[in-house]
């Protein structure tokens, strides 16, 4: 952990009661400033308050109260999901106080070898694969943290110099990051994304962005190469462009052809050989070895991650086989492009779970991939009624059901061996389960009674 001494006496404000907000305000206490702690909910376990309050830090619940904006605070923490056109946000944001989110505090104490991974689809698979394959040649730490549901600066207070960390960062986080310089930025892919929280799509390519801004010619920007927009996007960096491309050939970076992954001309593996499943997840792989070769990762240890890792939870993850049928939660999947990839990644006939929250979009984009992929449909939620009509469109036989918990055991009736049981939604889950984590638990517990075994 570096010593810095820019909060020693400060009053500062840390909104929001999550995973990052608690350790923050915690840290804060340790680097001098004088801490409030303030959440709108008033958290059901009276622990958290009375751990904050045994700090010496002031709690305050229940409410965002406007009041706190002429208290004098001199640097707010904001928990990334709380939006910049809140109340009090708006109030500190019209004052000039400075907002930062707790994965700018994290990089402030950081003193070590900095990856950071972001993008719209695969940011935690390929954080998870990076990490696992600089580690696995590592003389000294190598850890993970940030959106993947680690707080950046816990794990960075009992880092050194010598250690690498590799981080996960979401659009919000990045917002309120205005000095991070990671050696290593990943974009995975930009789509059209968080649009409810961004407003517009430019807005939310240039939070995406903010992971290079403070990069130079010796940092390095490993970016998807597939899309000539993601290239345009690539050169507004300062950063040494080193591309990862599925379907284009750069000698620049890592790339696939005929069926051989190689980095810079040079043969890694088959990409037969990775355990994971889809063409998302080849991407993935590739974004990940591009990081790995530039952190001096031989290929044995590559195809040592590649050919043994079976998957982040939730995210096309492999759950079990169950008389000839295999089941698989991709729970994460919460936009339609994560569907379309979803399915791309099977050579059987799949029966697909799929709905929820209703945003407004129809998914005629879909019809092509339900026509070449899937069997039968199980669709839920308030979108039901618009996926059904795409599931119509392609042909696909459709049934409605109360939810994924419900649609499992729909989904049995209609599969026979050979068949993928698949969870690719498509949609968020907040219109019936409160994250996609407990939407993806819900349907390996229903899985789980259904067969009567234990996930794999």
């Amino acid at each position: 952990m570096k010593k810095i001494d820019e909060y020693q006496g400060k009053k500062v404000l840390v909104m929001g009661f999550g995973i990052s907000g608690i350790n923050a305000a915690h840290l804060l206490v340790k680097l001098g400033a004088n801490v409030t702690a303030n959440d709108k909910a008033t958290p059901k376990n009276n622990d958290i308050v009375d751990d904050l309050e045994a700090d010496g830090i002031k709690v305050i619940t229940g409410d965002n109260p406007i009041s706190l904006a002429n208290k004098g605070f001199d640097v707010v923490v904001k928990n990334p999901g709380i939006p910049y056109d809140n109340p009090l946000v708006a109030a500190f944001v019209k004052q000039g106080t400075p907002i930062i989110t707790e994965a700018e505090l994290g990089w402030q104490i950081f003193d070590g070898h900095l990856v950071s991974v972001t993008g719209s689809n695969g940011k935690t698979t390929t954080t998870t694969l990076t990490q696992l394959m600089i580690a696995e040649n590592a003389k000294h730490q190598v850890k993970y943290a940030g959106n993947i549901g680690i707080s950046f600066s816990k794990i960075a207070e009992n880092l050194g110099p010598d250690d690498t960390l590799v981080t996960e960062l979401s659009s919000f986080q990045l917002l309120g990051a205005p000095t991070i310089h990671p050696h290593i930025a990943i974009i995975t892919n930009i789509f059209s994304n968080h649009l409810d929280y961004h407003k517009t799509r430019e807005n939310y390519i240039n939070a995406k962005l903010n992971i290079t801004r403070n990069q130079t010619k010796n940092d390095f920007l490993v970016i998807n190469w597939d899309r000539e927009e993601w290239q345009k996007i690539a050169r507004r960096s300062q950063a040494t462009i080193v591309p990862f491309s599925r379907l284009n050939k750069s000698h620049e970076g890592s790339y696939v052809e005929d069926g051989m992954i190689y980095w810079r001309g040079q043969e890694v593996m088959p990409t037969k050989d990775i355990r994971l499943i889809g063409p998302q997840n080849v991407e993935n792989a590739l974004a990940a070895i591009a990081a790995a070769k530039l952190s001096g990762v031989t290929n044995d240890a590559i195809k040592k991650v590649l050919t043994t890792f079976s998957g982040v939870r939730h995210r096309l993850q492999y759950v079990m086989e169950y008389q000839e049928r295999l089941f698989y939660n991709d729970s994460k999947s919460t936009d339609i492009e994560a569907t379309e990839v979803a399915l791309q990644g099977f050579d059987r006939p799949v029966i697909l779970l799929a709905g929820g929250l209703d945003r407004g979009y129809t998914f005629e984009r879909l019809v092509p991939y339900f026509k070449k992929h899937v069997k039968a449909m199980i669709v839920f939620g308030e979108c039901k009624d618009k996926m059904k009509d795409a599931g119509n469109q392609a042909g696909v036989p459709v049934i409605e059901s109360e939810n994924a918990i419900t649609a499992v055991p729909e989904a049995w009736k209609l599969s026979e061996p050979g068949d993928v049981i698949l969870l690719s939604p498509a949609n968020a889950s907040w219109d019936q389960f409160p994250s996609f984590e407990v939407r993806g638990d819900k349907f390996i517990e229903a899985v789980e009674e259904l067969t009567g075994k234990k996930e794999q």
